[in-house]
Parts: structure tokens; sequence; C-alpha cells
């Protein structure tokens, strides 16, 4: 019998995720970048909103000892991979700190408590929101099709969630399609400031394909544009270095520092 799943090595093989096979979202580095914009060596609660299987809010937990982590996937079939991924024996480090709850994160006010996403309870909130416009050319795939593309207010309603369930001074981090930018600036209104925007880059001489968002509760910080990224080099398809440390755990890319940020203003 043919598998109708794969089971995926991140982080030079330090943890592993069950995902569908040739349907569904698969996650890759797009989620492994957005792992590594929590940066702390507290105890932290993150919550991964939309999370599919669960490889970045997995990465969060593998590279931070003390991350507790919640998986938060509306799909009842991806929310059951991110159980049975969180079962596989190689995560078994994992488990005691990492939980699923298939809940949908547009839900607001009650019926978003009744489902498990509480007020006031994470220090961080990740997310890797669907990107395409919904009148874009839509994939026959079902599954792909729901986590690839964005509703007229999806920036609202998940940027929404997050402020609720996140503690005041709580970061939020995502990672988008640069054509989204305005979309996520509105959403953050006087809910999330200080807002850093780094653009990725394929290679220097091409545009950006990916922007990568930090905001904090509460904050009326400025707008920081950061440095861009360059995916690979010049020549060929190999990571660059530091690209390369980010996509396997090896490094973190946190916020700049409030003295920096002001220097830069």
């Amino acid at each position: 019998m043919i598998p109708t799943f794969t089971i995926d090595a991140f982080h030079r093989g330090r943890f592993h995720v069950m995902q569908p096979k040739g349907g569904g979202h698969r996650s890759g580095v797009d989620a492994m970048l957005l792992a590594s914009l929590v940066a702390s060596d507290k105890s932290i609660s993150v919550a991964d909103l939309g999370s599919g299987a669960g490889a970045a809010g997995l990465a969060v937990a593998a590279r931070l000892a003390k991350a507790r982590v919640q998986l938060i996937e509306k799909s009842p079939l991806m929310a059951d991979y991110a159980r049975k991924t969180l079962a596989l024996p190689e995560n078994a480090f994992l488990a005691g700190r990492v939980e699923v709850i298939e809940a949908d994160v547009a839900l607001s006010g009650k019926p978003r408590v009744a489902a498990g996403l509480r007020d006031e309870i994470h220090d961080h909130v990740i997310m890797n929101p669907p990107f395409n416009d919904a009148a874009d050319r839509r994939t026959p795939d079902a599954l792909k099709a729901e986590a690839h593309a964005m509703t007229e207010d999806l920036f609202e309603a998940w940027i929404r969630t997050a402020g609720a369930i996140m503690k005041p001074g709580g970061q939020l981090s995502l990672i988008a399609r640069p054509q989204s930018i305005v979309e996520i600036i509105e959403a953050c209104g006087r809910r999330f400031g200080g807002l850093e925007i780094t653009a990725l880059h394929p290679r220097p001489d091409e545009s950006a394909t990916r922007i990568l968002v930090t905001a904090v509760k509460g904050s009326r910080a400025r707008l920081t544009f950061r440095a861009p990224f360059f995916v690979h080099g010049m020549d060929g398809h190999a990571f660059s270095g530091f690209v390369d440390d980010l996509n396997n755990g090896r490094a973190a890319y946190p916020r700049l520092s409030p003295k920096r940020n002001r220097s830069e203003a």
C-alpha cells in the first residue's frame, strides 16, 4: 500500500513532522524562518495559529527548551497530522510541552474562548497565514486550497485573535507575501506597534517574495524596515550561511534592541 503521508526531518533531524503526501499544505523553509523569530531564554508560552501539521511550533519548542507551544489548527485532517506528529517516537522530547487545539483562528469572543483560545495567556503568537488572493486560480486540491487562499478580512481576523490571546507586551510574528503589507499594518492598528519588517529576497538581484514581520502588543514604537535577507547566493540553490542557520535551528532572528531601534528612528 502506497503511504499517503511522509515523515520529514527538520533541524537536521532534531524533530520530525508527518505531512500529507501530494495534498494539503506542506511546511518547509517558511515555517523554519517564522519559528526563528521567537527568541527567549525564559519560560514562555507560544501559540502557532493555523499550525498545519505543526512544523513552526515544533521548531520553536525544539530550539527553546523552556517554551510551551499550542498548535492551533482548523482543519480536522491537519490537526490529526499534528497529533500523529507529536506521537512520533522521534518527538518524544517535545510531547510534554506541545498540545494541539482544533479550532478556527477566526473565532471571536465567547466562541473563541470556548474553543480553547483563552485570553492573554501567550507570550508569543506566530502565524503563517494563507497567502493567495481568493480570486487567484485555485488548486484542485481542496485541502491545499483551504490552506493557501486568504479571505478579505483574514489578517484582521487572525491578528485580532493574536491580540486577544496574547499577554500585554507579547510579540506577534508572521511570515507573508510582500503584497500583504498594507493589510498587515492596518490589522495591527492600535493592537500592536513597533512593527519590524524584513524583506526576504531569493537572491540579491531578485525581488522580495516574503516578508518577516514582528510587532509588540500595546507598543507605540514606530515601524522599522530592517536590512533584507538574501535566501541564496548569486550562484546555485544553497542557502546563505545565516538563512541556513535559521532554517536548521542553530540561530534565532530576534527583534532589535530598544536602544538600537531608537538610534535608527
